[in-house]
């Protein structure tokens, strides 16, 4: 067996890997679609950390917006950039965060652990505050409680 003949092989095994990824790639993409169709929830791969409680659907997070641990999203929330995400950014969301229903988190912006956000607020600036509650439109601070209660069932 020469180098040519390795050389070959090589490229022959890397073309059916390509392949392969690319059928698993629109497999995984269609499904995926399929998902957000019936559910109405759009979250895409990766954007949120482990422990999400999502109470029901029509959801929708921004494809490069992160969600940290233990989040819960009730209906029809919104959570995603202001414009080119290149240009714009998304939202970072922290731990154990509580987010009502009908809420909108637009921006480059970053919310603190534990905050809770009201029923159909909208949050265009940073949250850096851990532990409070905001609601409005903007959203501003209205109490000092955070999401310990929303998220536990003690």
């Amino acid at each position: 067996m020469n180098l040519q003949n390795v050389l070959d092989i090589w490229n022959t095994l890397l073309i059916v890997m390509i392949f392969l990824w690319g059928v698993k790639r629109i497999y995984f993409i269609k499904k995926l679609s399929r998902l957000r169709a019936i559910t109405g929830i759009e979250l895409n791969p990766n954007c949120a950390g482990p422990g999400i409680h999502i109470s029901h659907g029509k959801i929708v997070v921004g494809s490069i917006a992160k969600l940290g641990k233990n989040c819960k999203i009730l209906s029809d929330v919104t959570i995603g950039g202001q414009g080119r995400y290149d240009r714009c950014g998304a939202p970072q969301i922290g731990d154990r965060v509580f987010i009502g229903s009908g809420a909108k988190i637009i921006g480059n912006i970053t919310i603190a652990d534990d905050v809770v956000i009201g029923a159909n607020s909208v949050v265009i600036h940073s949250i850096m505050e851990a532990g409070i509650t905001v609601a409005g439109n903007p959203a501003q601070k209205v109490s000092d409680t955070g999401s310990y209660h929303y998220l536990n069932k003690e």
